[in-house]
């Protein structure tokens, strides 16, 4: 699963602790999803997206095999 969060959080000028706080996540989370090292939550994904007022699939995108 890919996802934009890094584009975003800087687009709107947040921190990774910023954006941590608000989805009530730890700042490491945050890093481990824009590497890509670690896929959200159902939960956590839809909180991503309301915090930047996007749906989930403008946040993450899956890329078939």
């Amino acid at each position: 699963m890919q996802n934009c969060i890094q584009e975003l959080r800087r687009a709107h000028r947040i921190t990774q602790e910023e954006l941590a706080d608000a989805v009530d996540v730890t700042r490491q989370t945050i890093i481990s999803l824009e590497n890509g090292r670690y896929n959200a939550s159902l939960l956590l994904a839809h909180k991503i997206a309301r915090y930047f007022g996007l749906t989930i699939e403008q946040v993450f995108y899956f890329e078939e095999d």
